[in-house]
């Protein structure tokens, strides 16, 4: 029998200092991202423009970011973290109004957690009012999912994997903070409904979107990896934040689908390098912000007990994926730029690779779930 030792194993042999410092980096690079040559600035039909790239403009992009931080913030208390988002939101409720849309709602999953630590009620009016336009203005779809309305169109009777993320989540939060059940009912009821449209059971995965025009269709039929990715993501964040009991039907109807892509996640991954591609099941370029989402909702799913631990190989080997691509300056690379809705498979296979607030975040995130093998 192997003696017996004081200490558990240290994670991929990594020192917890090592992990700390690679989160610190993904925060330094995530406020110092710049656009030096405006290729991914939004330019919008009334002459504004939106920078989706830097860290000082509100689009999903900072939402995500925002999130990643938030995560660091939850774990360590370190105050300049939770200056980094206080600033954000000071800056950015000093400009003028954004428009409303699905994407722009993703910052208000951070300002609830931040209203609750730090009671500041300037942010309740701001919860109050984006929190009622996604309950009962944003536009639906038949059957009355939410239209994945952006910037640049209305994507009109359009569902989307990344809706869940962007607004879903944020509307669950606000209901449980101000006490609006039906918030929560609303929210539980898009879970369903995406899933109903989007979810492959014959593959396990999730395709980008669903179209209720032209009969009905799922574009592509792509399963695109960061979108697969924020439903790894989503779906124990949701259970977790609602509290949701182990005998709730919505809570098992969750984690069935959640293990069920999980085992056909642990199909595609790429063993050289314990990435993801971005269209999954083809070949296309691996891309390192999906894994991290995935690695980071695999672990948190183990850790929550919602799934087997049986999927912690995959998971590490998906964090030892991530650290190998951030570079020295704290950069997540092989992470590809927004990606709308395709018409082909090809469309996903040339999106642009480019650092991005939400591959900064989403490194961040899983990271940080990984920092919690430590404790």
């Amino acid at each position: 029998m192997a003696p017996a030792t004081a200490f558990q194993a240290v994670p991929l042999g990594l020192p917890r200092a090592k992990v700390h410092e690679l989160i610190q980096s993904l925060i330094q690079n995530l406020v110092g991202i710049k656009d030096t040559s405006g290729e991914f600035l939004l330019r919008l039909e009334d002459g504004s423009v939106v920078d989706t790239k830097g860290w000082n403009d509100w689009e999903w992009t900072h939402g995500i970011g925002l999130y990643g931080l938030w995560q660091y913030f939850e774990i360590t208390q370190d105050p300049a973290t939770l200056a980094i988002m206080q600033n954000w939101f000071k800056d950015r409720f000093a400009e003028t109004p954004r428009h409303k849309n699905i994407n722009t709602m993703a910052v208000f999953l951070t300002l609830a957690y931040l209203y609750e630590h730090t009671h500041d009620k300037s942010y309740l009016p701001h919860l109050d009012a984006w929190g009622e336009w996604a309950m009962n203005d944003l536009a639906r779809t038949e059957y009355g999912g939410m239209q994945h309305v952006t910037y640049l169109t209305p994507n009109t009777q359009q569902l989307w994997d990344d809706t869940l993320m962007m607004t879903v989540l944020p509307l669950a939060k606000i209901g449980k903070l101000l006490n609006r059940p039906h918030y929560i009912d609303e929210a539980k009821r898009q879970f369903l409904m995406h899933i109903k449209y989007l979810f492959d059971p014959r593959s396990g995965l999730f395709y980008h979107g669903w179209t209720f025009e032209d009969g009905g269709h799922n574009f592509a039929n792509a399963y695109w990896g960061r979108g697969n990715a924020w439903l790894t993501i989503v779906i124990p964040e949701f259970i977790e934040l609602l509290d949701l009991a182990p005998q709730d039907p919505i809570r098992i109807h969750l984690i069935d689908t959640l293990v069920a892509q999980v085992r056909a996640l642990g199909k595609y991954q790429d063993n050289a390098s314990g990435l993801w591609r971005t269209v999954i099941d083809e070949e296309s370029y691996l891309e390192a912000s999906a894994t991290a989402g995935f690695a980071f909702g695999i672990l948190k799913s183990i850790r929550k007990r919602y799934i087997d631990p049986k999927y912690n190989d995959v998971a590490l080997k998906a964090v030892k994926g991530v650290m190998d691509n951030i570079s020295p300056d704290g950069e997540l690379q092989k992470v590809s730029f927004g990606t709308p809705i395709g018409e082909t498979k090809q469309f996903y296979k040339e999106i642009p690779l480019t650092s991005m607030p939400y591959g900064q975040a989403m490194g961040m995130m899983c990271m940080v779930e990984f920092l919690r093998l430590y404790l």
